[in-house]
């Protein structure tokens, strides 16, 4: 790795940790979610029924099917997703976006976009930002489930 690829990274992780510590926040505060919580509604929320597997979020999610678990139970109980068995593989179950579920994710979006123009506000011009999205997609493109 050269020195600017290393630091590229260091800057990168330092302003994805700010920024999910500043969402989380609010996120918190307003809506009742964690910020995976949000981006797993918003994931769900694109998809083809509004259902994906628990292996398919974890991809979405970059994480493990066992954390997607532990996301899932508390928006159950909420009555935010729900579970829905494969009629042809009874050991595949989906999570399911609920019509709570749908209320709640489309209030978190707006939450999350007011404090994505915040984070730029200041210090960005807009060429810059449109910029630094082309280049961070292209790092996740091979990522499964773009939100944007």
């Amino acid at each position: 790795m050269t020195n600017s690829s290393f630091s590229a990274t260091i800057h990168l992780l330092n302003a994805a940790a700010r920024l999910e510590e500043r969402f989380a926040g609010e996120l918190g505060a307003v809506h009742g979610l964690a910020l995976k919580e949000a981006l797993l509604l918003m994931h769900l929320e694109r998809a083809t029924k509004q259902r994906l597997s628990r292996v398919e979020l974890a991809k979405r999610l970059s994480t493990s099917p066992s954390t997607v678990t532990r996301l899932t139970l508390p928006l159950e109980k909420l009555g935010l997703v729900g579970r829905e068995a494969d009629p042809r593989d009874a050991r595949l179950a989906y999570v399911v976006l609920t019509e709570a579920g749908r209320r709640v994710v489309t209030d978190a979006r707006t939450t999350l976009q007011r404090l994505s123009s915040d984070a730029f506000a200041d210090r960005w011009a807009e060429e810059e930002i449109t910029s630094l999205s082309g280049l961070l997609g292209r790092m996740a493109a091979d990522q499964a489930g773009n939100l944007i």
